[in-house]
């Protein structure tokens, strides 16, 4: 784990404990990254879900 420092609006940070239920910066901040990372994750394999599914024609002649 990596060390870093960043500005954090405040208000911000309060909601996102509030709605994660955090009690600490730390734990709020890392909650939040990877609840993003998980739903980053989901939306881009629902995505080449929805493509491999597609039927799509063969491109094998599509430059000619």
């Amino acid at each position: 784990m990596a060390k870093h420092l960043v500005d954090i609006d405040e208000d911000v940070l309060r909601a996102a404990r509030d709605e994660l239920g955090t009690k600490t910066i730390k734990d709020t901040v890392n909650l939040a990254l990877r609840r993003v990372g998980a739903e980053h994750r989901a939306t881009t394999k629902d995505r080449l879900d929805v493509l491999a599914r597609a039927g799509l024609a063969d491109r094998e002649q599509a430059w000619r």
